[in-house]
């Protein structure tokens, strides 16, 4: 059972647990982590969820996941960094982005910059079935496509408007 702090609009603890899995009541939210990994041409790896993962079965994704109770947003960055793909980072490697909102959520976003070849990726069974490196052009084709999650559509075009994939 995974266990979530619970935070007002203005990210105010609200000292209250939540279930994962259950409704979060409205005005209430929990902090969630997205990784953007980029690499020196500036692709981006995308993983690809498990068919049987719920919500968004089967679709392109970057490395995301749910800060559980107690733990900070850029230790549980490189949380799910390491258990979805392998990739091994320090905290300091990590850039934080900034904050996108979704229902019920108030995503961290950050970025790591990583040279990694794509059959050194650990992925994790039940959560990620294969990687690949997508150009930005890439990623906003397959998007257009309907086969990446609109939550991750709209924090790429968060970070794009951000300048992320200027440099």
């Amino acid at each position: 059972m995974e266990l979530w702090d619970l935070y007002d609009k203005d990210r105010r603890p609200l000292n209250k647990l939540h279930k994962r899995g259950k409704p979060i009541p409205h005005g209430e939210y929990h902090i969630a982590v997205s990784i953007l990994t980029l690499n020196s041409k500036g692709e981006i790896l995308l993983t690809l969820r498990s068919a049987d993962k719920q919500p968004y079965p089967a679709m392109w994704e970057i490395t995301a996941g749910s800060v559980v109770a107690g733990e900070e947003s850029l230790h549980a960055a490189v949380r799910e960094l390491y258990e979805e793909t392998g990739i091994e980072a320090d905290e300091s490697e990590l850039v934080y982005i900034g904050e996108n909102r979704g229902t019920g959520a108030i995503v961290d976003m950050y970025m790591v910059r990583r040279d990694i070849d794509l059959k050194d990726l650990r992925l994790q069974k039940g959560e990620t079935e294969e990687a690949k490196w997508v150009t930005p052009a890439e990623f906003e084709a397959v998007a257009e496509s309907g086969s990446i999650t609109p939550p991750v559509v709209r924090r790429y075009y968060r970070c794009k408007a951000l300048g992320v994939f200027d440099s």
